[in-house]
């Protein structure tokens, strides 16, 4: 199925599974390039089972997309993935619900129900069930708490992504490629967008020269 889909012009992302890995390996071998949310909802990293984790890190070019929220990853462990597959394979992903930017407390999802709790989405079973994390504070978040630095932190929420979507003209600033800004200040926060060189929102505290 990996191959067929990846033969149409699919890109495959594996995770929420718990694949062993070697299963997870030939998944690769068969043209998948990808994890989802990385740790999370999939088969951990141990001495005898590598598992899907395992895996990752030890494919050389896949992707690994990873939720810096400060509740799905502990820091160490995001600081062992950001150094297994360093910033060109590692992305910033926000698993964002409709809660974010908003008072919604709680939400229905599937059968069951979703509720806030602070910067904390929880299922009725207690597991957590997406976020409320904004890409502007995974970037904050992979600068300052992680010390990877604002260069590394901006890759990986910009070049790294377009590479894995195969998008070449997207995740730089440079001629040729599509206009597509963020404008952040000394504390990274947006306070413009572009999109396509037309400007979509700007902060009330944003001034133009």
């Amino acid at each position: 199925q990996i191959k067929r889909l990846v033969a149409s012009g699919a890109i495959i992302s594996l995770g929420h599974s718990n694949a062993d890995g070697e299963t997870v390996l030939k998944a690769i071998e068969a043209g998948a390039s990808g994890f989802t949310h990385l740790y999370n909802g999939m088969s951990a990293l141990t001495s005898r089972e590598p598992g899907m984790v395992g895996a990752a890190f030890a494919s050389e070019n896949t992707y690994c997309g990873i939720i810096l929220d400060g509740q799905h990853v502990h820091p160490i462990s995001a600081l062992a993935a950001w150094r297994a597959k360093g910033t060109e394979h590692l992305m910033l992903v926000t698993d964002a619900m409709s809660p974010l930017g908003s008072d919604q407390t709680e939400f229905q999802f599937f059968d069951g129900k979703v509720v806030r709790e602070g910067m904390t989405l929880r299922d009725q079973h207690g597991s957590l069930a997406g976020s409320v994390l904004d890409m502007a504070s995974a970037v904050r978040y992979a600068a300052s708490e992680l010390n990877l630095g604002l260069s590394n932190a901006v890759q990986m929420a910009t070049r790294t992504p377009a590479d894995f979507i195969l998008r070449p003209q997207l995740g730089d600033i440079a001629e040729g490629k599509q206009a597509d800004w963020v404008w952040l200040d000394d504390e990274q926060r947006v306070l413009a967008v572009w999109i396509a060189g037309e400007l979509q929102y700007q902060a009330e505290q944003a001034q133009f020269a």
